[in-house]
Formats: C-alpha cells, sequence, structure tokens
C-alpha cells in the first residue's frame, strides 16, 4: 500500500513537482535534440494533474525534441464529487488538446471513493455491489457531459487502473464478477451522454499481483485499449523477465492481439533496478514493435527521466531513443472532437449516494440497464512502489 503523503494533497504534489523541475533544469543544461525520421508512437508524460502538469509540458518536450501528444491525469479519488470531474482541471486540460489536433487527452478515472483509504474487502464488495446496482451513476454521467462540452468527448478513459492489485479500493479480487459488472455499467452511462465518443482503457499492473488480471476483463464490447501499468521492477530482474512472466508484456500482447485491440501503456518507468538504461531500451523495442496506440513515462522520482535528477543515464538514453520525431498530420480514423463552446451541460447537481449496507439485499445484474455499444501459471504478487505518491497526491487540482 503506498503511504499517504503528510502535506495536503495538492500542495504536496506542487512542492515536489517545482522542486524536482527546478533542479532538473538547473542540472541539465541540453542542446536540441537532432530531428529524425522515425516511427511516432503518441507519446505523453506525467508531470501533475492539474495546471501545473499542463504547463510543465512545453519544457519537457524542448528538451525532448519530440511531439509530446499525450496529455495524462488523474481524476483526485477523495470524495464521490471528485468522480464529477474538478471544473479547473478538465477545463485546463481540454484547453491544452483543443490546441493542436494531434493531441490525445488520457483521463484515470478511479471506480470507488476514498480510492486509496485501504477499505476493508466486506465494504470494498458493497461498495461494489452498490455502484453495479447504479448508486453512482450521476458522477459518471456529469463526467462524461463535462468532458463532451469542453470538446472532449474522444478522451481515453482509464477506469479502475491497477485493478488487479492492492493499493486502490476500486480493486477487483474482493468481488470479480460484481468488479466487470460495474465496469459494464460506467461504459454503458458515459456512453449513453450525447456527443460522447470515449475509449476505455483496461490497464492492470504487468504480472499477476493480488489476482490474474484476465480474471477481471469485463468484456471486449466495453473495452478498447488493452493497458498495463509497468515499471522496473522487482529487483534483479531484467526486461526479458517481464516479457516472459506470467501475465506479463507477452501475454498483455497476446491477450490484445486475439480481440483485435491494441495495447497502450499508461504509466511506465524505472524503479527497483535504479538507474537502467536497459529498461528503457526495453521498452523503447517493445513499444514500436507492437500495435501500441500511446505510451506515457510517469516523469518523478525515482521513475523518470526528467523532472528527476537521480537516473542520468536512462535519462540520456530516453532522449536518443524517443527524442527528435515530429508526430504526423491526424490520422483519419481518430478525427479531432469537434470544437464546443467553453459552457457546461444541465446535469443533476451531484451528490455523494449513501454508502450500500455491507449486506446488501440480493445480487446486482451481470450486466447493465442500458446495452453499450459495441466497439471495435501465476507469480508471486509484485507489491506496488511504496515510494509513489499517491493518485490523491498525483490529482491536484481546483475547485
Amino acid at each position: 500500500m503506498i503511504p499517504f503523503c503528510p502535506l495536503p494533497s495538492i500542495l504536496a504534489v506542487s512542492v515536489m513537482m517545482v522542486a524536482l523541475t527546478a533542479s532538473t533544469l538547473a542540472a541539465y543544461p541540453f542542446t536540441p535534440a537532432v530531428q529524425k525520421t522515425a516511427k511516432y508512437v503518441p507519446l505523453g508524460v506525467f508531470l501533475g494533474s492539474g495546471e501545473e502538469g499542463v504547463a510543465r509540458i512545453g519544457p519537457f518536450q524542448r528538451w525532448l525534441g519530440s511531439t509530446v501528444t499525450v496529455g495524462r491525469t488523474y481524476l483526485p479519488g477523495t470524495h464521490w464529487a471528485d468522480i464529477d470531474g474538478p471544473r479547473r482541471m478538465l477545463t485546463a486540460w481540454a484547453r491544452w488538446k483543443a490546441a493542436d489536433p494531434r493531441r490525445m487527452l488520457v483521463v484515470n478515472v478511479p471506480m470507488i471513493t476514498p480510492n486509496e483509504a485501504a477499505l476493508p474487502e466486506p465494504v470494498v464488495r458493497s461498495l461494489l455491489r452498490g455502484g453495479a446496482a447504479g448508486a453512482f451513476d450521476v458522477h459518471f454521467r456529469t463526467l462524461a457531459g463535462r468532458l463532451v462540452a469542453l470538446g472532449a468527448g474522444d478522451t481515453v478513459i482509464v477506469l479502475g487502473w491497477e485493478m488487479n492489485g492492492a493499493t486502490y479500493n476500486g480493486r477487483c479480487a474482493p468481488d470479480p464478477r460484481t468488479w466487470k459488472a460495474y465496469w459494464r455499467r460506467i461504459v454503458a452511462t458515459m456512453r449513453s451522454v450525447p456527443g460522447a465518443r470515449f475509449r476505455f482503457d483496461f490497464a492492470p499492473t504487468r504480472g499477476r499481483d493480488a489476482i490474474p488480471w484476465t480474471e477481471c476483463y469485463p468484456g471486449d464490447d466495453v473495452v478498447d485499449i488493452i493497458g498495463s501499468d509497468s515499471y522496473d521492477q522487482p529487483a534483479g530482474k531484467s526486461f526479458e523477465d517481464f516479457v516472459d512472466e506470467p501475465y506479463g508484456l507477452r501475454a498483455q500482447a497476446e491477450f490484445a492481439a486475439a480481440r483485435g485491440k491494441p495495447l497502450s501503456f499508461p504509466e511506465w518507468g524505472l524503479f527497483r533496478n535504479s538507474d537502467n538504461p536497459d529498461y528503457i531500451q526495453g521498452m523503447h523495442d517493445w513499444i514500436m514493435s507492437h500495435d501500441v496506440v500511446y505510451h506515457s513515462i510517469s516523469d518523478y522520482c525515482p521513475h523518470g527521466v526528467w523532472a528527476c535528477g537521480s537516473n542520468p543515464r536512462s535519462s540520456n538514453l530516453y532522449r536518443e531513443l524517443f527524442g527528435g520525431v515530429t508526430a504526423p498530420a491526424p490520422s483519419p480514423s481518430y478525427p479531432a472532437a469537434p470544437a464546443t463552446p467553453w459552457t457546461w451541460p444541465t446535469v443533476p447537481p451531484s451528490r455523494p449516494p449513501a454508502a450500500p449496507s455491507s449486506t446488501p439485499s440480493g445480487e446486482p445484474s451481470a450486466e447493465p440497464s442500458a446495452e453499450p455499444s459495441a466497439t471495435r501459471p501465476p507469480a508471486p504478487p509484485s507489491p506496488r512502489p511504496p515510494s509513489r505518491p499517491p493518485a490523491t497526491a498525483r490529482a491536484s487540482a481546483g475547485p
């Protein structure tokens, strides 16, 4: 379990990221990257969830010399009202996206709040049942309406990420059947909003963790992308080990290919093997040789290569491999969202619903009330990085 940061979440991430960015800019004077002709896979970086994250993309892009076309952020997950989507935060990211038709917005959305408070399994099961029965529909409908109104109706939604682990309360292991029913209901709810063209990214941690991620998969009709959060851990393992481990990179690629779906890496970075250029090389080669729709490095210590000065060898190689490439014109298969006025939709006021009983009556339906439209051997669990800031700290945003 990731420990909570002693500072308030918004202040904590701002202090951390400002300090890291300032020290990095001072420590790494650089010359412009040499432009080259190479395959471009939509590339992103996590540098903060709110306006500060948007502001840091420009300096990172200048350092890298490649077009950054993926903006990635997390919704805060302390209260149910957070799932509605903080207006200031969503507006900042939607404006960044609207400035270039090549850009893609990726938003991590919790399925349960509080997202990280280590709720007991009976409580998690109760909340999952409430969600599958529709108790929280209003929040996901509100979020969808806000994104559509901002011209971001084609946002990639990383819903209930790392569900195969034990870090977050939106985890699958306490009740996989109900978890899948709840995912299906959320997707149906968000797709029901006029103008919605969301893509939903199913993104477990690489490997088995607390439960095989295949046991959590909710169905091809409610998943558009097969993702993986992939960090360089545990210590002493090679990149080839991460490819071949049960439920590892090869398993992800084969699972997606069998369903005709692309891959993603919403989070990846260094970790237990410290400054490890071999991991950077391995991820680059894997991304370039597979059908990856986007990837995004977590650029804070110990994982990062720009805002973290602890990994100079990996930083140099990351810039050499991923730098100097200009993104092509937008693909006609994913057209840019049409411009819409900067107004908010009329939606019911968001109120946290009453918590479901710990012993709910009856089983939830395995299917949502609205049918979503169609879209195209275990290993020991690997612990989540204890030094990563919690998602509540990563998700800094105004009201």
